[in-house]
């Protein structure tokens, strides 16, 4: 009897060693399985899906909530959003009250994953404004392509210390996509350099673009405020259609995620006044366009933009990359007997 129990202590205590030295080992080194995951990623808006897929590469699967056409200012997360980021390993957002109606849902997100806002990356010093008499910063960060570049780097470098086992892609990928973008940002300039000085006045349904006036040398003006949550009223709408009469400026710029009828309004005073003011066509402002076509992608919004204002205010409406496509198009026409 005594025997027996001998061997059935020793039979405890070597399975208990055993375990011991197991949970040891997993502490030391992570399990392949996790050094090859792929992170589930949820963000808010298409621009930042954009960035995250050139970061993380193959290690990262991003889901955007709002797609083309939406107003962040006014989202409220659905139901299935909230599944989604329960489920997410890692949330991004831009930030600086860009997402104002769903800071709750993000702050109560934290609590259980890494939360990143963008727009913390960035140095306080770049930031804009919404206005001299107020702390409030302008969201619309992704208008200046040398910001958002910024943005991505230091993006890259803290998902790296919440995931530390693929902290060497991200920083590869990030370096990657600030070659492209250090690109883009060059080739934006020249074509915005084509417009005629007295022409570079950016008239827009609400004020998203002041990074970019900033950036490219562009008075900007919105009918509404930074936010599309903004009210305007009869002597807003007077005193553009007075401005841009008197200032002869050609075209004004509707957004793919902000209703047109008060822009459309404008135009029909700068006629009745004698100004044959035109909507110089619909830019992409805080949404990107359909997934799938050049527009949906951030380097593709912003190139359809350079065409759009460059095009109607007087400069060149082509970009590099716009020309390369248009040269190969008439190349295929040509190949096949049609007139491009």
């Amino acid at each position: 009897m005594c025997t027996f129990a001998l061997v059935k202590t020793l039979v405890l205590w070597a399975a208990l060693a055993g375990l011991l030295t197991s949970g040891c080992a997993a502490n030391e080194a992570p399990s392949p399985e996790k050094e090859n995951d792929v992170l589930n990623v949820v963000v808010t808006t298409g621009m930042l899906a954009d960035a995250v897929r050139e970061i993380g590469g193959n290690r990262v699967q991003v889901q955007a909530l709002m797609g083309p056409g939406v107003d962040p200012h006014s989202y409220t997360a659905s139901q299935g959003d909230i599944a989604r980021l329960r489920r997410a390993d890692l949330i991004v957002y831009n930030g600086l009250h860009l997402e104002g109606k769903m800071q709750e849902v993000l702050q109560n997100m934290a609590q259980t994953k890494p939360v990143l806002a963008f727009g913390d990356g960035l140095d306080p010093a770049r930031l804009r404004k919404v206005s001299s008499a107020s702390d409030a910063i302008d969201p619309h960060i992704w208008f200046d392509v040398a910001l958002w570049n910024s943005g991505t780097l230091a993006l890259a470098v803290r998902m790296g210390e919440s995931f530390p086992q693929h902290r060497e892609q991200f920083r590869a990928g990030a370096a990657g996509y600030g070659e492209t973008l250090r690109d883009l940002d060059q080739e934006l300039r020249v074509v915005y350099a084509t417009v005629p000085p007295e022409n570079r006045v950016l008239v827009t349904s609400h004020d998203a673009f002041e990074y970019f006036g900033a950036a490219y040398g562009f008075e900007v003006m919105g009918l509404q405020g930074v936010s599309t949550v903004a009210e305007f009223g009869l002597r807003d709408m007077t005193d553009m259609v007075n401005l841009l009469s008197e200032r002869k400026i050609p075209a004004v710029f509707v957004e793919s995620s902000v209703p047109h009828r008060s822009l459309q309004s404008v135009v029909e005073g700068c006629r009745q006044k004698g100004h044959p003011l035109v909507i110089g066509g619909e830019l992409f402002s805080d949404a990107m366009g359909p997934e799938g076509t050049p527009q949906g992608t951030y380097a593709g919004m912003l190139r359809q933009n350079a065409a759009l204002i460059s095009g109607a205010l007087g400069g060149s409406a082509a970009t590099d990359a716009q020309s390369g496509q248009a040269a190969q198009e008439q190349t295929r026409a040509a190949a096949q007997g049609q007139t491009p």
